[in-house]
């Protein structure tokens, strides 16, 4: 079994606690989904969030999907001029038996425009 990497991203229509908790869990849950993972096949997750998202840890709806024994951590975007706001990001670990080509990087909606080579 190979340790992967897999990227993905939602954007946020406002900063709310419960609409972050919905878009973030529908990121994971499609990041989880399109690469045929269970919670057993996550070793981290990575989330970031840009500097206008005041409202929650991101990890949080990870938790409340019942991803409870993975380590999970936020930290917060640089904030660059012009970048796009109210994302949230997340770079998970896990272990798959999928070649690199074959991981299905996840990029929700307005926040397929960041990585418009591997957004699926």
């Amino acid at each position: 079994m190979a340790v992967r990497a897999v990227r993905g991203a939602v954007q946020l229509d406002r900063d709310e606690a419960g609409h972050m908790d919905e878009q973030v869990g529908a990121l994971l849950t499609a990041v989880m989904e399109r690469n045929s993972l269970g919670a057993d096949d996550l070793i981290s997750i990575w989330f970031t969030a840009t500097p206008d998202l005041h409202s929650d840890f991101p990890a949080a709806a990870a938790r409340k999907l019942g991803i409870v024994d993975v380590p999970l951590i936020c930290a917060q975007e640089l904030d660059i001029k012009g970048a796009l706001p109210r994302v949230v990001r997340l770079l998970a670990h896990i272990e798959s038996d999928r070649p690199r080509s074959e991981i299905n990087h996840v990029y929700l909606g307005a926040a397929a425009a960041l990585r418009k080579d591997i957004a699926q």
